[in-house]
């Protein structure tokens, strides 16, 4: 794939109109991954047709399940059942998906057959201890680098479950020590320091599998089937992230994102943006493939800075690039802290929000598990995404608050998440070329 693609995006305009993002990708992930081991046939609609659920899809192909999707967003996964995967004949490579590679090691400990997870460079470089070491405690025969990264080899075994803390708030940890504890003899014990996304635990409960939840502790014991399932897919509040920051900097702006998944363990994008003063009116709560959803109507706001909450740090994880742009653009300053997450997604997000922020003309301060966002005027500035689709999408967003022309490089990732994005933004207003 080229990374040679550059966003050019003209000051100015605003947003208006309706749209519906792409389907949540870590349920699209987890629907590959349920489906390939309940017994059976599942469907799911509103599947995102990404890299990296593609990279998913792939990696399950290879080990003898039957998948099939259509343009419509359909998804058909022909299940074999909790020990029916078979050896897969060369590495698996899971391209750029952090969440692919963490979720999947847990799940291949327990098979009984080796494997190896390989990547692409930005993947490559991204830290994998943090579930390694709790799935050896497991039993796990598992090899990494030297520095603790991919590739990946796993020698599949028999597992004992755990009673495991997690040191930090991450539903790929958590996810993980739940795909091996299916495999484990007796139970799998995982305490939540804070609330993290629980996409994991719904879909387990959609497939009939038995998990207690209470107070933040999950248990979980191995060997029940998994049954199959017929689900809806919300659309992804993290790709509606950059919609909602956008409409909220743009003067005029009157936007409607459709179905929009609000899982109080992700919606946490709305609830900071709404303290920053942004205007979003949340209509037409229901449910959808057992998550819940909404339309969300946004417009442009006067905001200003604010502490963010600490509780809301780790369900927000994933829109901090959006939630920094709209902080530049607010009244005062933004602090951000508890974020050490940041440091070690496709990028360095810490890092690289301070960097392009700096090129626009704001000053920013980092912190080891965070930043302080002085609020003002941005500029314009040629911003390097580091390879972070969240990064790019984040960037091009700010173009419509800008003084100046804002060019973003190295935008091919923006495809892991939101293919098309370049597309709905320039539909919804947003003056944006792609070039290669």
């Amino acid at each position: 794939m080229s990374r040679n693609i550059t966003f050019t995006v003209q000051p100015g305009g605003c947003l208006k109109g309706r749209v519906r993002v792409p389907g949540d990708k870590s349920i699209s992930h987890r629907v590959i991954m349920f489906g390939a081991l309940a017994n059976g046939e599942s469907h799911a609609s509103g599947f995102l047709q990404s890299e990296d659920t593609r990279a998913t899809m792939s990696a399950f192909q290879q080990m003898g399940v039957r998948i099939s999707a259509d343009d419509l967003g359909n998804v058909y996964i022909h299940g074999v059942g909790l020990r029916g995967l078979s050896a897969p004949q060369q590495p698996l490579d899971l391209g750029n998906s952090g969440t692919s590679a963490r979720l999947m090691s847990g799940l291949l400990a327990g098979q009984a057959f080796s494997s190896e997870i390989i990547g692409d460079a930005s993947l490559t470089r991204r830290p994998m201890d943090r579930v390694v070491l709790p799935l050896r405690q497991m039993g796990a025969n598992i090899e990494t680098s030297a520095a603790g990264t991919l590739p990946m080899k796993i020698q599949g075994q028999a597992l004992t479950g755990i009673d495991y803390t997690l040191p930090v708030a991450s539903a790929q940890l958590k996810s993980c020590l739940l795909l091996a504890g299916l495999y484990a003899d007796g139970e799998t014990v995982i305490h939540e320091p804070t609330a993290t996304r629980d996409h994991t635990e719904r879909m387990l409960s959609a497939c009939g599998y038995p998990v207690q939840i209470i107070d933040g502790t999950l248990r979980l014991r191995g060997g029940t089937e998994l049954q199959p399932f017929d689900i809806q897919i919300p659309a992804d509040i993290s790709s509606a992230a950059f919609f909602l920051v956008g409409a909220s900097i743009a003067p005029e702006s009157d936007l409607l994102i459709e179905a929009v998944g609000i899982n109080p363990t992700r919606s946490a994008v709305v609830d900071i943006l709404r303290l920053m003063g942004a205007q979003i009116d949340i209509r037409n709560k229901r449910l959808l493939g057992g998550e819940p959803v909404a339309d969300l109507h946004i417009g442009a706001a006067r905001l200003r800075g604010i502490d963010i909450p600490p509780a809301l740090v780790s369900i927000a994880i994933d829109e901090f690039p959006a939630i920094m742009v709209a902080a530049a653009c607010a009244d005062g300053r933004t602090l951000l802290s508890g974020a050490e997450e940041l440091r070690y997604k496709e990028s360095d997000r810490i890092e690289s929000v301070a960097a392009g922020l700096r090129v626009l003309g704001i000053t920013v301060e980092t912190s080891p598990d965070g930043m302080i966002v002085e609020g003002g005027k941005l500029q314009g500035g040629e911003v390097i995404s580091q390879g972070d689709h969240r990064i790019s999408m984040a960037f091009a967003m700010a173009g419509l608050a800008a003084s100046g022309q804002v060019v973003i490089k190295d935008c091919a990732n923006v495809g892991t998440s939101y293919p098309g994005f370049a597309e709905s933004a320039q539909q919804l207003g947003l003056e944006i070329e792609v070039r290669e």
